[in-house]
């Protein structure tokens, strides 16, 4: 061969090379990651969720990509989003942060895989019809957060129990745990009040109405707005001396007195899972949807003292773990 032919072929070889690379690229598995609030107060939920994908051998940016969708509390909002991931063609949804975000990705798609993660009772809310066998599109993940506000109630009355009227702070847009909060207090004789709130502003005046109403103890209702507004709302417990009850173990980290419930950040680790799998080939209708077996009970001593609370022994002992 000729030096000229030589330098022609190779030069028409490199040429192709970075169309090679960008198919290689395009032929990423993508997974869509939708989201009812905003990335950054969900950054450690976002980054158990990928950890989950590691799990099965996805990293994201070598051999999978991401595509996330945050409707920054705008419920409204989540139909298009979904719709817009749909015509992204993921290979599968992560629809997290409440039953909404999973009603809207069933909505727009019958046939790309979609993995929840929802507080809320899956069945009830209409995400599925059976937890061992969900069928069709969609499996997730169900840390039933919703349905253990009764035991959250009972913990709180047994560390206040001079309160008698108690506070339920609850986004009115998703308001899953309430029932279940009322029917706990009236077996105990307990007066509650419901404090509505789905913005900041209106979560400022659920706290500035607290004294008025003679409230000796809050309840924060599981929802995945008030979660982004976590900071703000242990602030404002802690600025009018209000014991209040959460129900995920960031709040108590992050200064909140006492929380109770499923470890949700495990939760998104194992939708990461399960949307690796079914990258793999699983199924989503063959999965069942996850629930958890471990609840956590976490006591900020720190957040008692400043109260001038006493936490009662049994407490202390049925804890899981006790921040000084």
């Amino acid at each position: 061969m000729r030096r000229r032919e030589f330098i022609t072929l190779v030069g028409g070889a490199a040429a192709g090379w970075p169309l090679v690379a960008s198919a290689q690229q395009s032929a990423l598995p993508t997974v869509g990651f939708l989201n009812t609030v905003s990335a950054v107060p969900f950054a450690r939920m976002a980054d158990a969720f990928r950890q989950g994908l590691r799990e099965t051998g996805y990293a994201e940016g070598q051999n999978v990509t991401i595509e996330y969708r945050w409707a920054d509390g705008h419920i409204d909002q989540l139909p298009a989003l979904a719709i817009d991931l749909v015509n992204h063609q993921v290979a599968v949804i992560a629809a997290t942060g409440g039953p909404a975000a999973g009603l809207a990705a069933k909505a727009a798609t019958s046939t790309i895989p979609i993995v929840f993660v929802s507080g809320a009772d899956p069945v009830k809310a209409g995400l599925i019809a059976n937890f061992n066998r969900p069928g069709g599109n969609i499996t997730g993940i169900s840390p039933l957060s919703s349905a253990l506000g009764s035991k959250r109630l009972e913990i709180l009355h047994t560390l206040v129990p001079k309160a008698t009227a108690i506070g339920i702070l609850v986004n009115p847009n998703y308001d899953a745990e309430v029932h279940d909060a009322q029917a706990a207090a009236d077996a105990i004789s307990l007066q509650v009040k419901i404090l509505n709130a789905s913005s900041v502003t209106e979560i400022d005046a659920a706290f500035a109405s607290l004294k008025q109403q003679t409230i000796g103890a809050l309840f924060v209702a599981n929802d995945p707005y008030l979660d982004s507004q976590r900071d703000q709302i242990i602030a404002l417990a802690a600025r009018n001396a209000m014991p209040a009850m959460y129900y995920t173990r960031e709040y108590a980290v992050a200064g909140g007195l006492i929380s109770y419930g499923a470890n949700i950040a495990d939760a998104y680790r194992q939708a990461g899972v399960y949307c690796g799998k079914i990258l793999k080939g699983g199924k989503p209708g063959d999965l069942p949807v996850l629930q958890p077996t471990n609840f956590e009970l976490i006591i900020n001593l720190k957040a008692a003292k400043t109260l001038g609370l006493e936490v009662p022994p049994q407490l202390i002992a049925l804890a899981d773990e006790v921040i000084e």
